[in-house]
């Protein structure tokens, strides 16, 4: 871990006795730096930048030894300033563009077969229309209608834990559903998932 450094090439050669000491800032520092170094680690996602940021951090905090009234919450402070740092270095972040001759977009998957589709969409109705009635009512209010398990519950006049239960044994049978089994592409041609 590298050691706080706060001075200008000037400062160092003259202004020495100017920097106030503050023995207690450095017990505080070296008590809690692995503790405020982990927040640091959770804002970046690169353990230097996370050291770098908390050396700003603790540089504020340095800075403003002296007005700090109740030392008892530095961690506060320490993160304040830590999340503060983060934030601005994210805003001033530089977005470099460049002009080029093509747009460099991704080749996109290849349009899924709409006989494929229709299939599909045939066979999940006729797996929905296997299960029982509440069940179904259930699915059809939670998947196509698009309403949260409570406004499912109230229109159907039971709990949202039977709504939730009921669903999910609906769920697990259209899962088991020989019609429903998954296909995966093999060359050019699309077959069953068992064979």
């Amino acid at each position: 871990m590298t050691t706080l450094v706060c001075t200008s090439a000037s400062d160092a050669a003259t202004g020495a006795a100017r920097t106030p000491s503050y023995p207690s800032f450095s017990s505080y520092m070296k008590a809690r730096q692995p503790v405020l170094l982990r927040t640091a680690r959770s804002l970046t996602a690169n353990p230097s930048d996370a050291e770098d940021l908390l050396q700003t951090a603790l540089t504020k905090t340095y800075v403003a030894w002296d007005r700090i009234e109740d030392h008892r919450a530095l961690d506060g402070y320490v993160r304040r300033a830590l999340l503060n740092t983060r934030t601005s270095q994210w805003r001033k972040r530089k977005v470099d563009e460049f002009v080029c001759e093509e747009l460099p977009e991704p080749e996109g998957l290849p349009a899924p077969d709409p006989a494929e589709q229709q299939a599909l969409h045939d066979a999940m109705w006729r797996a929905i229309t296997k299960l029982p009635a509440r069940q179904r009512a259930m699915v059809v209010l939670r998947y196509y209608e698009d309403l949260s398990e409570a406004q499912t519950a109230e229109v159907l006049g039971v709990s949202v834990g039977t709504v939730k239960s009921a669903v999910s044994r609906a769920l697990g049978k259209l899962r088991e559903d020989p019609e429903l089994t998954p296909v995966r592409r093999d060359g050019g041609r699309t077959v069953p998932a068992a064979a």
